[in-house]
């Protein structure tokens, strides 16, 4: 299908909360870990679109919105908001995690993060502030749209000044790592949840 790459706006938020669900299950769909189909796009998709929308694009085809690229070009920054903004309205409606961790289910890691966010900011992000989730429905892969995606969101923060970016994203997801080292993204070190973290440096 004919696809475009345009700017985020606020009607996308629904498509973009499911889009975020039928991909987090290190690519494949993840509402079978989720009673709340909506939990996972509270901390990977929806806040940047609400507090960083300059930043976040869709991938839109003839049936509809596809694909998404959202992120932060001063992690600092974003992670400061999205505690003071974001999170306290989550953390009012959302339960705590099971207190019994090794029977945490994909669901208690989202709780966790919500109500115990990380604040610590590590020296590294001096060289690669930035960071970005992108997320395509089967329908948009394979067909270039993620690149031209990639490109798009890179572009915008290396003009904004950003020296470097990274991401993380589920060890098991073979195909987004080979994407983004195609993109010349490189493993860095672990990250958090069980993730892996890459970077890159701009431009």
């Amino acid at each position: 299908m004919e696809a475009k790459v345009r700017l985020c706006r606020p009607d996308d938020l629904d498509a973009v909360y499911e889009i975020c669900l039928l991909t987090g299950d290190a690519g494949s769909d993840a509402s079978h870990l989720y009673a709340d189909p909506l939990l996972p796009g509270h901390l990977y998709a929806a806040p940047y679109v609400t507090l960083e929308p300059e930043h976040a694009f869709v991938l839109e085809d003839e049936a509809g919105v596809c694909g998404y690229v959202v992120g932060a070009l001063d992690t600092r920054d974003f992670r400061r908001r999205m505690i003071e903004l974001w999170l306290p309205p989550l953390q009012a409606k959302l339960p705590l995690p099971n207190p019994d961790r090794e029977a945490w289910t994909a669901a208690d890691h989202i709780y966790h993060q919500v109500h115990f966010p990380r604040q610590e900011y590590p020296e590294w992000l001096d060289v690669f502030p930035s960071h970005l989730h992108i997320d395509l429905l089967p329908r948009a892969q394979r067909q270039g749209h993620g690149r031209a995606m990639m490109e798009r969101f890179l572009g915008m923060i290396a003009r904004a000044g950003s020296p470097g970016v990274h991401l993380g994203l589920d060890p098991r997801n073979d195909g987004a790592r080979a994407f983004y080292r195609a993109l010349g993204f490189n493993d860095f070190d672990a990250g958090t949840e069980g993730s892996v973290r890459m970077v890159r440096p701009l431009p």
